[in-house]
């Protein structure tokens, strides 16, 4: 199939298909003879591995190293996946962590300030940005 075809297969831009192609995560494409790219049901399944991981939150590194592991099932461990899989976990969740900080911070910063037509040399929000020696919030 052409690339478009498979484009529109996957719910993708034809973009996207050459991006992953560039950058090594889906097999190149073999050519015809009038220079179109042309995909097998092979690549199809590559680009739904491919999207999933994505979807689910792993980099395209952590794709690429899913990708490798998968094509050499003999030569890996299920713990190496589980290994791969954890530690995105634990990046997550530091990352949701850090997340809920701003959140906390920014509604204390909000909630003290009145909000109203004042002039902004008083604000509360800006004086503790302001504040070098005191953390925010």
């Amino acid at each position: 199939m052409k690339i478009g075809e498979l484009a529109k297969r996957l719910d993708i831009s034809t973009d996207t298909l050459r991006y992953y192609e560039k950058h090594g995560l889906l097999s190149f494409s073999e050519r015809s003879e009038a220079g179109y790219r042309i995909y097998s049901p092979k690549h199809e399944q590559q680009m739904q591995f491919i999207l999933r991981a994505k979807a689910v939150g792993f980099s395209l590194k952590e794709i690429q190293e899913l990708l490798a592991i998968k094509v050499d099932k003999q030569l890996h461990s299920c713990g190496e996946v589980k290994q791969l899989t954890l530690q995105k976990r634990q990046i997550v969740r530091d990352k949701i962590a850090e997340l809920q900080r701003f959140e906390k911070s920014l509604s204390l910063l909000a909630d003290a300030c009145c909000g109203g037509p004042e002039l902004a040399t008083g604000c509360s929000i800006l004086t503790t940005l302001e504040a070098a020696d005191d953390p925010v919030i």
